[in-house]
């Protein structure tokens, strides 16, 4: 089942033949990396915060951990996850499947740059079964973000 919103803002972007759609679940960087056949860093899981009351959503590496001191550096606040049970009413999509495209307008969406280091990442493509090879470049220009940014530990290279 591919989300018609994504696959039509895909098609009008000219990455309409990225989306792809699996047969098992890609709700967790697990998953998705044995579905896509990549590796779970090439995962672009896609957060969603609430920050001074409103949602922000980050697209970050699979490998990559929220640290709470360059998320409160950045937001000035501490990194605070919408509730599981709020996340469909307030971006669109299910957990597992939210995805940096077709997100309501007033959602800012930040590029953390523990993916500038793939030539291609994957994000969802707006359910559990569908996701996008993009690069990151690729991503950052057709999506509108509101830059890239720096929250993450646990990824960068010794």
């Amino acid at each position: 089942m591919i989300n018609t919103k994504v696959k039509s803002f895909l098609e009008e972007n000219g990455f309409g033949d990225r989306l792809t759609e699996h047969v098992e679940t890609i709700d967790t960087v697990e998953h998705a990396a044995q579905q896509i056949g990549c590796t779970e860093p090439e995962i672009a899981k896609t957060l969603s915060f609430i920050v001074n009351e409103k949602p922000v959503i980050i697209v970050m590496s699979g490998d990559g951990k929220v640290n709470s001191s360059k998320f409160k550096s950045l937001f000035h606040t501490k990194p605070h996850m919408i509730p599981r049970e709020q996340v469909v009413d307030i971006t669109g999509f299910q957990p597992g499947g939210v995805c940096p495209f077709a997100v309501p307008k007033d959602i800012p969406i930040w590029l953390d740059v523990s993916m500038k280091r793939f030539e291609y990442v994957h994000p969802a493509g707006g359910n559990e079964f569908t996701s996008v090879k993009i690069a990151p470049d690729e991503l950052e220009k057709v999506v509108d973000t509101q830059g890239w940014c720096d929250v993450c530990k646990g990824w960068e290279e010794e």
